[in-house]
Order: C-alpha cells, then sequence, then structure tokens
C-alpha cells in the first residue's frame, strides 16, 4: 500500500477510538478508501466462575437481539447466564440450607422437652 495518501474518515467519529478503526483498501477504481472494522466478539462468560458459556454463539450484544430466544440461552434455570457447574452448586447449597434448618428446629423441640 502506498503510505502517502491522506484519506478522511467516512463517518462523522473523528477520534482514533476502538471504535473507529479501519483499514485502508484500494478500490477498482484506483482510489485508496477507509474499511471500518467491526470489533472482534468475546464469548458470553459465567457470571459466577468466569468461564466461557458453551452452547452459545459468540457475536456482539447488537447482533444477539436478531436472535430467536431459544438459540440466545441454554433450556435450563439460570440457562445462558450461568454455566451447568454453578448451577449444580447453587441447587445443592440451597438443599444444605434448608436441611440445616430442618435439623436446627429439631435440635430446639429437643431442648425444650429437656426442660
Amino acid at each position: 500500500m502506498v503510505k502517502d495518501v491522506r484519506i478522511t474518515y467516512r463517518r462523522r467519529h473523528s477520534y482514533n477510538t476502538k471504535s473507529n478503526k479501519f483499514r485502508m483498501v484500494k478500490t477498482p477504481g484506483g482510489r485508496m478508501t477507509i474499511q471500518y472494522s467491526v470489533k472482534k466478539a468475546s464469548s458470553p462468560i459465567c457470571g459466577d466462575c468466569g468461564t466461557k458459556l458453551p452452547g452459545l454463539p459468540v457475536m456482539r450484544p447488537k447482533e444477539y437481539k436478531r436472535l430467536a430466544k431459544s438459540q440466545r440461552t441454554v433450556s435450563r434455570a439460570y440457562g445462558g447466564s450461568r454455566c451447568s457447574k454453578c448451577v449444580q452448586d447453587r441447587i445443592v447449597r440451597a438443599f444444605l440450607i434448608e436441611e440445616q434448618k430442618i435439623v436446627k428446629k429439631v435440635l430446639q423441640e429437643k431442648m425444650r422437652r429437656q426442660k
């Protein structure tokens, strides 16, 4: 590519930011123009542990709006937000807390009967 060619932005945004990156391209007519590059998408991650969520497409947030609901999520509790391991941990934790409450109640009854 020729280094001396001066080109201007094609949009109103005039600062060299992450969202305004471009490539210089030579058109078939011989002019040098700008081709704006789209930001690279990152994979959706689990809100608890931070691992990538399997079964979900890697897209920019705006592109997710065009997808059907079934493609944006996984058919499970917390699907599309938390990974299966974290959901399993939450379920087990909730179960153990409930069990602990029951045991506590039983012990209190026992203590009342002894008095």
